[in-house]
């Protein structure tokens, strides 16, 4: 039987060992409190607490990481310098930064590891299911290697490319987009406050009206540059922005999202962009 070892079982964590038990593989976790890792070994004969990191390793195939970001994943990892054996597989599904995670990755690979970024967006019940999405960046023959294992971790694997510090962006482009959401829906329900409509109302709206749909197309928009004709005059949404920060005020609210959002568009038609489309605003000078 293959074993593996799981360092850090967290919700996501807790998930995914779940998840290899269920496909076969013995589990060696470790987890700073304790108490978490002994709790899924108690529930499971295939499942073995460590009290060291350096025990939960060894004579492991693979290591899987799920931590909380780069300073712990640094702390968990670099007291093995120098104690792994060559070709040891290092698979970090943690949320990290992209500059230190491509130097974490240069430093493995001089000490002959087999290290791979491999974020995930999976819900702790996800990780249960074997279902989601998990990114994966860096070497071609390290993900071929490596596809069958997270193929059985996950619904879908991603491909990006062999820069090994991708898959740490495209986590947090990722990320930026599901927390810019929840800040939109709390000035809804300011908004909402302001005008004496309850939030459960208010939200009832997205029953109907899906906003997310026009994401691909006004993320594309942007990339390419499609501001002529326009489908939302960048003046006119910028009216409708007055709109909403006046509304909210006169009910005694203040949005959070939305003043960041109008200084965009005024610093658009500043430029002389108000009758071009509002994504013109949100593009990136170079």
């Amino acid at each position: 039987m293959t074993t593996i070892a799981f360092l850090g079982t967290g919700l996501m964590g807790s998930g995914f060992v779940r998840r290899a038990r269920a496909t076969g593989l013995a589990v060696r976790v470790w987890n700073r409190s304790a108490a978490k890792a002994q709790a899924l070994a108690a529930a499971d004969s295939g499942i073995t607490a460590c009290a060291g990191v350096a025990e939960a390793v060894a004579g492991a195939e693979r290591i899987h990481l799920a931590l909380s970001d780069d300073a712990s994943v640094d702390a968990v990892l670099e007291p093995l310098a120098g104690a792994l054996p060559p070709g040891t597989w290092i698979v970090d599904h943690t949320t990290t930064a992209v500059r230190p995670t491509a130097e974490r990755v240069a430093r493995w690979d001089a000490r002959g590891a087999s290290f791979v970024h491999a974020p995930v967006f999976m819900s702790p019940a996800n990780c249960a299911e074997g279902t989601g999405l998990m990114l994966v960046s860096g070497d071609p023959a390290r993900h071929e290697a490596l596809l069958p294992a997270l193929q059985g971790m996950t619904g879908k694997v991603l491909y990006l490319g062999p820069q090994p510090e991708r898959a740490a962006a495209f986590k947090l482009f990722g990320n930026l987009t599901l927390l810019g959401i929840l800040g939109i829906l709390g000035d809804v329900a300011r908004l909402g406050a302001a005008v004496d409509i309850g939030m459960q109302d208010a939200f009832s709206l997205f029953q109907h009206f899906n906003p997310g749909q026009t994401l691909p197309q006004r993320a594309q928009r942007i990339a390419g540059g499609q501001w002529d004709p326009p489908s939302f005059e960048m003046a006119m949404a910028r009216k409708d922005l007055r709109l909403m920060i006046e509304e909210a005020a006169r009910g005694g609210q203040a949005l959070a999202m939305m003043p960041a959002l109008a200084a965009l568009l005024d610093a658009g038609i500043a430029r002389g962009e108000g009758s071009l489309d509002v994504a013109a605003a949100m593009r990136v000078p170079r």
